[in-house]
């Protein structure tokens, strides 16, 4: 079975309990991100009413990083009861949070990681730049997750010299995602993960749904076309890293 390493359960609109159900069968374990203190505090109620099906993380998403001076505190105390800190990182796309806000949450939660020994998983659009030139500072550079990966091949080529995780979604099986499989390409598959997003970025042919945990597999079925791989095979090699990341078992 495969395992959705990044997943909204506590953003979506279905309740949890019915998107997991649907699940069964489809996906043994899931991680569901937190992108600020409400979502990180609703993220670890879940991973305690479904233990070892759902894992909790906690973060601040840059949208709304200026929050962090009132945020980050308050989540760097759930560091002890969570597998990873994020969802953080920069969106130059959107510029939700001014720049520079960004930049200090972001660097902030990467030595919270680092000091806590936790992955730190990254969010980046329009900002490859500053993303790589802020973990490559980090000293945390292999246990960085850089989640819903849309990089193309140059970008995929410099990240994976610095030992990342790369974690693909939805959009490497978009009829638009060419330059998201051309980076794909380049991706070690053993340092690979799959997400689905959720309730976002639902793959074909769920686009324009709210997206859910069962749909993962359509985005191995898009990297093992890519890769030349067996289905089966990527469930595996995408689970064991993820096993490997998370520390589970």
């Amino acid at each position: 079975m495969w395992v959705d390493t990044h997943c909204h359960l506590q953003l979506a609109d279905a309740p949890p309990e019915r998107l997991l159900e649907r699940a069964e069968g489809v996906v043994d374990w899931l991680v569901a991100p937190g992108i600020d203190l409400d979502s990180s505090l609703a993220s670890l109620a879940l991973a305690e009413s479904y233990p070892g099906r759902v894992l909790a993380t906690a973060g601040l998403h840059p949208h709304d990083a200026q929050h962090w001076p009132a945020q980050g505190e308050a989540l760097a105390g759930l560091l002890d009861r969570v597998v990873a800190v994020g969802e953080m990182g920069l969106d130059y796309y959107r510029d939700l949070s001014p720049r520079d806000a960004q930049r200090t949450a972001f660097a902030e939660q990467l030595s919270l990681a680092r000091d806590h020994d936790l992955p730190a998983i990254v969010h980046t659009r329009d900002a490859f730049g500053d993303v790589f030139e802020l973990v490559g500072e980090s000293g945390h550079a292999e246990r960085v997750v850089l989640h819903c990966w849309t990089g193309g091949p140059r970008w995929t080529k410099r990240f994976r010299e610095i030992g990342v995780t790369f974690s693909f979604a939805g959009p490497v099986a978009f009829e638009t995602g060419e330059t998201v499989r051309l980076g794909a390409a380049q991706a070690p598959p053993e340092r690979c993960m799959v997400e689905t997003d959720t309730p976002y970025l639902a793959p074909p042919p769920h686009r324009g749904e709210d997206n859910e945990p069962a749909h993962v597999g359509l985005v191995g079925a898009a990297l093992a076309d890519v890769w030349g791989m067996e289905v089966d095979e990527v469930a595996r090699l995408t689970s064991a890293e993820a096993t490997r990341v998370f520390r589970r078992g």
